[in-house]
């Protein structure tokens, strides 16, 4: 498959951004036409399909949903498919297994990590993986329940991405009204840094240090975050709420935005820098959303120059942000934030899910726990 048979409609040809959550994301397709999907009837997988990455992101596995948005979809070459026979195990009981450590090791046991990570004799590694087959009722139960989590943590990141949304449309209202303007960063903040070079640690009790892959889609996601010695740094680089924060070192993760609304204590790492707004000035909030809106151009400023993976502070002081009347900001706060707030809960309880998932996930793949009591801890943690 080539660029070339690309184009704007037709059978969905799936990629990495498609496979990198583990669960499938039905969007951001490229399509190619129906006749070179028929030309390539291996290649096609359907509903229930299990997606081995073969080639790259080795142990990397997806399932095509039981609803998918298209009828019939193409994997790539670095992708092998595998169609379960429905009348001896369940493919979502088989997918939680594959992303379980255990069943994540059996698949990396076959990994060749020289050159381009990838799997020996792939067809013939996938076909001899062993997978604990208890009765179909007992997998149907346990991939019903870890559904249902999944299922959870989904509706908070839709209620976290429609607060988002809503809070964005009301303030590209406020800025339409009378009283907007247009002002440089630099103006209205009282620090505008870059973060610190970490002196990492592996202490629970260390400062968290946010890196550019806990900035994505507006939003600090602390997954990727380290630790660093807290008393290597200096109090104006401890993040404050409501700080903005912009990745500014890197091809494709250069200019992203994201607000940081927490009050645990963190930083950052020097290629992010931290926007801190004056608050006698404007409002934090209000020109936090006015940093997210104005994303687009700061990711250009990294297009600008051939070559250029890197923003200069007075590159990202010299920004021209709009910004609503003094008087909207203050009415403007109070919704945003509640907005806000919601969003958080989700993404937390979200956060809560996922790591009790991931704890239960491994003793229920064994049988070392049953169903009915990984409900009763849910319940307790609920």
């Amino acid at each position: 498959m080539t660029t070339s048979d690309y184009q704007e409609s037709g059978v969905p040809f799936i990629r990495g951004v498609n496979l990198a959550r583990g669960v499938f994301v039905d969007s951001d397709f490229v399509f190619i036409s129906d006749e070179k999907a028929d030309e390539i009837e291996s290649a096609v997988v359907a509903s229930g399909d299990l997606i081995f990455t073969r080639k790259g992101t080795v142990g990397q596995v997806s399932m095509i949903p039981r609803e998918p948005l298209y009828d019939r979809y193409v994997i790539s070459g670095s992708q092998v498919k595998a169609r379960v026979d429905e009348s001896k195990a369940v493919p979502e009981f088989l997918y939680y297994w594959f992303v379980s450590p255990a069943g994540r090791r059996s698949i990396l046991e076959h990994a060749v990590t020289t050159g381009v990570p990838s799997l020996a004799n792939s067809l013939a590694s996938i076909r001899g993986l062993m997978v604990p087959c208890p009765p179909l009722a007992e997998q149907r139960s346990v991939a019903a329940f870890l559904g249902a989590l999944d299922d959870k943590i989904a509706v908070n990141e839709r209620i976290a991405t429609t607060a988002r949304g809503l809070g964005m449309a009301l303030f590209v209202q406020a800025i339409q009204g009378d009283g907007a303007v247009d002002v440089e960063v630099d103006s209205v903040v009282n620090a505008l840094m870059r973060g610190v070079a970490p002196k990492y640690s592996d202490a629970p009790d260390e400062l968290i240090v946010l890196n550019q892959k806990c900035i994505r889609d507006g939003r600090v996601n602390l997954s990727p975050a380290r630790r660093t010695l807290g008393e290597k740094v200096k109090p104006p680089k401890l993040l404050n709420r409501n700080d903005v924060l912009v990745n500014s070192t890197g091809v494709g993760t250069l200019g992203r935005v994201a607000r940081w609304t927490s009050d645990s204590k963190a930083t950052v790492d020097s290629h992010v820098t931290i926007v801190r707004f004056d608050a006698q000035q404007v409002d934090p909030v209000c020109a936090g959303f006015a940093m997210l809106r104005a994303q687009p151009d700061i990711e250009a400023m990294g297009e600008g120059s051939t070559g250029q993976t890197e923003l200069r502070r007075a590159q990202v002081g010299g920004l021209e942000i709009t910004l609503p009347s003094t008087s909207r900001q203050r009415e403007l706060r109070v919704k945003l934030d509640s907005l806000e707030d919601r969003a958080d809960q989700a993404l937390i309880e979200s956060v809560a899910l996922a790591a009790l998932r991931d704890t239960l996930l491994p003793q229920l793949m064994s049988g070392r726990l049953r169903v009915k009591d990984a409900e009763k801890i849910v319940e307790d943690h609920a």
